[in-house]
């Protein structure tokens, strides 16, 4: 393996594509740091110290940008927006008969639909960083700090629109180092920047998790931790690589004197096709009652049931709808993102069928049977991974920052599996060893 790194840095085109996607990193990561006009950086950095931000509400959006959140910087938002246009899109192609006629078009219809992700991504952003302005101003981003109200001493309307547009064009401008990445660098350049954002939080997070062991001692919490890690990881790589292959055979046509078709290939059904997905969608519902319950300020009894139940995270209650809601979206997603009778239509059309079923509808049928079928493990996988840092915290008694969450823990093996075979197909091309052999 460290023969193969020596070598894709030996090869001038993946160099400079790798320290090209190193630089963007660096150039990202240092932008995380750089502190939005307007706020008191000093009185951040105290709230951040006494560990009392609303992890509750917060921490899937500071997970992404790697605490740039907490510390409302120009890239606070980081590539939520982003993320969330893109779902949009993809969900409103199922619904809105244009969009799903330029998704048949080819790469000029890609094209048009990303550039009405590019245009939502910037509406979503400007709410977002308003949002996010509106929380810090009325102190709830860091709920039980001294100065939690002095984040933003000037709450001038011009102060906050320079907020507001320096976290919009940060928005802008990471989306646009994106794109950069995966035009000139390796890998998707969305994911990269994700799985920089995550892995940066890594440190701290362990480091906080060997300093607020209770039960055992802070080093043992920290190997169980690791340990507890490391399994993870292997479960997920393994689930993540399983497929179920579906064989397809294309009939011999004969064209002339030249003989077409007669290739054997298959489908490749992920046992986890909807990814990491239904896990986001799952937390983001959960976040509602807690926002609804934090700025209606109501002594209701549906608000304290709330409260109790919804808003840390290690009730039993929030535990077993978090869990359903997974599996309720990984087949949700799936039903929308993979539609059998298309495939069926599309294998009838260039002559391809499955052996011992008939073309057509039974083979859209036995698509979906078989579909459904693997989607029920996929989603109970995704439930218990994503169950995983909310029984740690409880057992161990650590802070909320566990670092090996099922979201986290999803999207940097994702991520890292497909970075390095972008690589090794690139050094196999040039006929060297790929990092796996």
């Amino acid at each position: 393996m460290l023969t193969a790194f020596a070598r894709a840095f030996k090869t001038p085109d993946l160099r400079k594509k790798l320290l090209f996607t190193l630089g963007v990193i660096v150039l990202f990561r240092l932008g995380s740091h750089i502190p939005v006009p307007g706020v008191d950086y000093k009185n951040v950095q105290t709230c951040v110290d006494e560990a009392q931000a609303n992890q509750g509400l917060f921490g899937l959006v500071n997970m992404f940008s790697g605490g740039a959140l907490q510390q409302i910087t120009i890239f606070a938002l980081t590539i939520m927006p982003y993320i969330t246009a893109s779902i949009i899109l993809q969900l409103l192609t199922v619904v809105i008969p244009r969009l799903e006629a330029l998704k048949k078009e080819g790469q000029a219809g890609q094209a048009k639909i990303t550039q009405y992700t590019r245009y939502l991504t910037m509406g979503l952003a400007i709410l977002q960083s308003t949002g996010l302005v509106a929380t810090a101003r009325s102190g709830s981003l860091f709920s039980g700090c001294s100065v939690g109200n002095d984040i933003i001493p000037n709450q001038s309307v011009f102060t906050t629109i320079t907020m507001v547009m320096t976290m919009t064009a940060g928005t802008a401008l990471i989306m646009w180092l994106g794109e950069l990445v995966t035009d000139r660098g390796i890998g998707n350049g969305m994911s990269i920047l994700m799985f920089v954002s995550i892995a940066a939080g890594f440190p701290s997070g362990l480091w906080q998790i060997k300093q607020s062991g209770e039960i055992m001692g802070g080093w043992l919490n920290f190997a169980l931790v690791i340990a507890c890690g490391l399994v993870m990881v292997g479960l997920v790589v393994f689930v993540e690589q399983a497929q179920r292959r579906i064989p397809v055979q294309y009939a011999k046509r004969m064209i002339g004197r030249r003989s077409y078709g007669g290739t054997s290939t298959y489908i490749p059904l992920k046992v986890n096709q909807a990814g990491v997905i239904p896990v986001i969608f799952a937390s983001s519902l959960l976040y509602i009652p807690a926002l609804i319950v934090q700025f209606s300020n109501s002594n209701a009894d549906w608000a304290i049931w709330i409260k109790n139940n919804f808003v840390k995270g290690d009730h039993p209650v929030y535990m077993v709808t978090y869990f359903l809601l997974i599996v309720f979206f990984a087949f949700f997603y799936v039903a929308i993102s993979f539609n059998p009778e298309e495939v069926a239509d599309n294998m009838k059309k260039y002559g391809g069928f499955i052996p011992g079923i008939r073309a057509g509808r039974p083979t859209a049928e036995y698509l979906s049977y078989v579909l459904n079928r693997i989607t029920w493990p996929g989603s109970l996988y995704l439930g218990l991974i994503a169950l995983v840092p909310t029984v740690a915290l409880v057992t161990l008694k650590a802070n909320q920052n566990f670092p090996f969450g099922g979201t986290s823990i999803l999207i940097i093996v994702g991520v890292g599996l497909e970075t390095v075979k972008q690589i090794e197909s690139q050094l196999q091309q040039r006929h060297y060893e790929g990092f796996l052999r």
